[in-house]
């Protein structure tokens, strides 16, 4: 049966159960993999730690009376807490992000939020993502940076989403090339080698922009589909990712987290990669749920920083975590917490001057129905990564200036191809 445009497009460039590339809708030319147009080598991995995790069971105020009388049932316990400092600690699950503190590669940045929250997922999201609490802007803030400042001339593989099924919103600009990963080996045209060969013939006789935009997009992908299956050939992880012996199951943090070292390992002009690690929406059950994933959390960052360090490219490498939101202080009824509003985040790597950073909110202190007050605005920490490590415009992403947190180090190195 002969293949028809209709059908090619119908189906995508989309490997089997696997992912997609996505070229902007005006495609820039595809260049061979190298750094042209690239803004510097610098990496930012972000973490997003999707449903709203509980940050005072992450980074928790044990000292503080008001803690364990709010959470009889769902606190941490002093006696078990990581203890940062005589007010402060980390969650059990993450002795190995504790370890990365101690050794002054994590800085943990206290009550980040903004100013009149709102408590839905999807309005928050929409806050983060586009960095806009007004929620009127159209691109993200990722994909703002990524199109306009880092990467002039759209490599298939400066921005990528690994282990996701679509492009997070933060990622979509319009000017912004953003890969989709599901998994290394899937990642090829739907219907194989024949369709993607087919592909070029259907477009052929097809004058205009329609034609030359499919050849574009065809051919991004092409590029970003060889790049990814030469990294694989030569890339061994370096760290265990999972149990020792097992490799990551898939779509869990640690396959994405080693999908993107290989990436940042093989890859010269990746520049921004995005993970999603689910289920943080605890209203029930938190104590069992929230430190299951915090220890996945643990493991996947800790191998990750060992990986990309026996590669070579910890100098290069930074990456933060962020949820929508945080939990109300006081638990409900169903051993869980409701849907709050400011949170700590991570942010990890060797440039990284660890600490911590911010101010802990008061849990007495409080403001619409027993929420914590925000002690940093949310982007000033993308001020910060932005400016300090990515070395962008922060006020042409942001449309405005906001304090910025001495995170990095002045010894970080830096390449400019230009």
């Amino acid at each position: 049966m002969s293949v028809t445009r209709r059908d090619f497009l119908a189906a995508g460039l989309v490997g089997v159960g696997a992912g997609v590339i996505v070229p902007p809708i005006l495609a820039k030319g595809v260049f061979a993999a190298g750094i042209d147009g690239i803004h510097n080598n610098r990496v930012l991995v972000v973490v997003q730690l999707a449903g709203g995790n509980d940050g005072l069971n992450t980074v928790v105020p044990y000292a503080d009376p008001a803690y364990a009388a709010s959470r009889p049932t769902v606190g941490v316990r002093p006696e078990s807490v990581l203890h940062l400092d005589a007010q402060v600690g980390l969650n059990p699950a993450l002795p190995k992000l504790k370890s990365l503190y101690e050794a002054g590669q994590m800085a943990i940045v206290q009550g980040v939020g903004y100013d009149k929250p709102t408590y839905s997922h999807f309005e928050n999201l929409y806050v983060w993502e586009y960095a806009d609490p007004q929620r009127r802007q159209r691109d993200g803030w990722l994909g703002t940076l990524l199109g306009k400042q880092l990467d002039s001339q759209g490599h298939p593989l400066a921005g990528c989403a690994l282990g996701e099924a679509t492009t997070p919103p933060e990622l979509r600009a319009g000017n912004a090339t953003v890969s989709v990963i599901q998994s290394a080996k899937g990642y090829t045209v739907q219907g194989g080698p024949g369709r993607q060969a087919t592909a070029p013939l259907l477009y052929s006789r097809t004058p205009g922009i329609y034609g030359a935009l499919f050849d574009q997009a065809l051919g991004t992908a092409e590029s970003g589909m060889k790049v990814l299956a030469d990294g694989a050939a030569s890339y061994k992880p370096a760290a265990q990712y999972a149990a020792t012996g097992v490799a990551p199951a898939a779509n869990t943090l640690g396959s994405a987290l080693q999908l993107t070292a290989q990436l940042i390992a093989t890859e010269p002009s990746v520049k921004i990669c995005h993970v999603v690690l689910g289920g943080f929406d605890t209203h029930q059950q938190e104590s069992t749920r929230q430190t299951t994933l915090l220890a996945e959390l643990d493991t996947a960052i800790s191998a990750f920083m060992q990986d990309i360090a026996a590669h070579g490219q910890a100098d290069r490498v930074v990456l933060m975590t962020w949820s929508e939101f945080g939990r109300r202080i006081k638990e409900n009824g169903s051993a869980g917490t409701d849907h709050g509003a400011a949170a700590p985040l991570f942010i990890v790597g060797k440039p990284v001057k660890g600490g911590l950073y911010g101010e802990q909110p008061s849990l007495t202190s409080t403001v619409d129905s027993g929420n914590l007050k925000f002690t940093v605005d949310f982007r000033s920490v993308y001020q910060t990564l932005i400016r300090d490590w990515l070395q962008g415009d922060a006020g042409a992403v942001l449309g405005a200036s906001y304090p910025e947190l001495p995170m990095f180090t002045s010894q970080s190195p830096v390449f400019n191809p230009a």
